[in-house]
């Protein structure tokens, strides 16, 4: 298979392929709606919002300036932050369907269900062995036996809420049977290269590999860019990556998705966030939603996906540009 790959990808890194200028510059003028369920929020500056009231709390304590004050306190932040890290899993109220793959809803924002006062139980960080991958186990982000009780709606909740606060974070919650499709293609063709706009500058090319940790049941995407990718090969490191969780694929009929943008790599949430988006299209996690003409897109972006995996001459970096330009 990689020997397969090995032409189209060897002509990608000959290319000049990071930045796409003149011919692309207007098409890539606008950035479409992603459409997809991701949680990012910039972290709100604190000290720059509460200087003067700090300032004025160390001198009434005695202290020469915020420094030394915040030091005086330091046991005490991260007692806080660690127990804001923990996620709070309501009682578990009736069982409720799982969303159909039918609709796009499924990659849609919605709003956060209101719900009375519950008892809350704490997570325990360390309720199974980490993965020899290094991959963290769905069960030490959620209480699976509780999480499994609760409506799918307050579980998307849930999980939003727990990646609000993390400005590089992404997350989704997707119906089963779509991930699966995904999944199919990927086994099939488990690298791609995916292209981000840059108004300004045309646009840049992503390397994106999948792989599966059989110990955590989860499937992980690597985001690269294509020239780290060029220069280092497999020694690359990945600007983003993301995890989807199966564990409650057979019981809720959803897979939990999170992901992590790498600080100080060159790629803003924003890029990854269309990045992830453009993976859910190419892998067909989209396909049968629309009219005839969506189908005969998502048709395209299957044969380009099929064509770079066996290293066929009909792919080209323009087509892709093209269907990546037709998302919206």
């Amino acid at each position: 298979m990689a020997a397969a790959r090995a032409p189209v990808l060897r002509h990608l890194l000959s290319c000049q392929t990071r930045t796409l200028r003149a011919s692309n510059q207007r098409r890539w003028a606008q950035v479409h709606d992603v459409r997809f369920l991701a949680t990012t929020q910039q972290p709100r500056n604190v000290l720059e919002k509460y200087r003067e009231k700090l300032d004025r709390k160390a001198r009434e304590e005695g202290h020469a300036d915020i420094d030394s004050l915040k030091a005086a306190y330091a046991d005490k932040i991260r007692a806080v932050r660690k127990e804001a890290d923990k996620v709070t899993l309501p009682s578990a109220p009736q069982q409720q369907q799982p969303p159909s793959s039918s609709s796009s809803s499924s990659f849609s924002s919605s709003s956060t269900p209101t719900t009375k006062s519950q008892p809350t139980t704490t997570i325990p960080k360390q309720s199974s062995p980490s993965s020899p991958t290094g991959i963290k186990p769905l069960s030490e982000i959620l209480d699976l036996p509780k999480a499994r009780t609760l409506p799918i709606k307050e579980l998307t909740a849930i999980w939003r809420l727990h990646h609000a606060s993390r400005g590089n974070s992404l997350c989704a919650v997707v119906p089963a049977d779509t991930f699966a499709a995904m999944e199919s293609a990927a086994r099939n063709n488990p690298q791609f290269v995916l292209p981000v706009p840059h108004p300004e500058q045309g646009a840049e090319m992503h390397f994106l590999q999948w792989t599966w940790d059989a110990a955590t049941r989860s499937a992980t995407v690597l985001f690269t860019q294509l020239a780290e990718y060029k220069a280092r090969g497999e020694f690359a490191a990945p600007h983003t990556t993301v995890t989807h969780y199966k564990d409650l694929a057979g019981e809720k009929g959803v897979v939990l998705m999170q992901g992590l943008v790498v600080e100080d790599r060159g790629v803003k949430v924003e890029d990854a966030r269309w990045l992830v988006m453009c993976l859910q299209r190419f892998y067909g996690g989209w396909d049968g939603v629309g009219d005839n003409k969506a189908r005969e897109r998502a048709e395209e972006r299957r044969r380009l996906l099929e064509w770079f995996g066996r290293g066929d001459g009909r792919f080209s970096v323009e087509r892709l540009m093209e269907e990546a330009e037709r998302m919206g």
